[in-house]
């Protein structure tokens, strides 16, 4: 009887640790299917210049000299391919037009006020 029961025992471990081998088997055929794209970062330092704005001038709206109908200035260097502007704190930002430096920013969308327009910011960039 006392082997029986230690056949028993040998039979149940040797079939838990099959299970467990099994299971470790698949577990590692799903990890094993996993793709990641190939990827590249990088990190680095460089130089940020800024760009000299002037000339510039605020044109009103015809019929109602309180709207900013757009604003245009010169810009150096000329190169700047994105150029915004905004006119009021936390106001809109327009998308401005960059011309071999000569910049032209309509304000009508939404409709700038020289009441709200207390400040100039531009934002440029390469």
């Amino acid at each position: 009887m006392r082997h029986r029961r230690q056949r028993a025992t040998r039979r149940a471990l040797v079939g838990i640790i099959a299970l467990a081998a099994a299971l470790s088997v698949a577990g590692y055929a799903f990890t094993a299917s996993n793709t990641v794209p190939a990827a590249t970062i990088g990190q680095g330092a460089n130089t940020i210049s800024g760009y000299t704005v002037s000339s510039v001038s605020y044109n009103l709206d015809a019929t109602d000299p309180t709207k900013v109908d757009s604003v245009a200035f010169t810009i150096a260097p000329a190169t700047a391919s994105t150029v915004k502007i905004q006119l009021a704190t936390a106001g809109s930002w327009y998308t401005c037009t960059n011309s071999s430096g000569s910049v032209s920013c309509p304000t009508t969308s939404p409709q700038a006020t020289a009441a709200s327009a207390d400040t100039l910011n531009v934002v440029a960039s390469q």
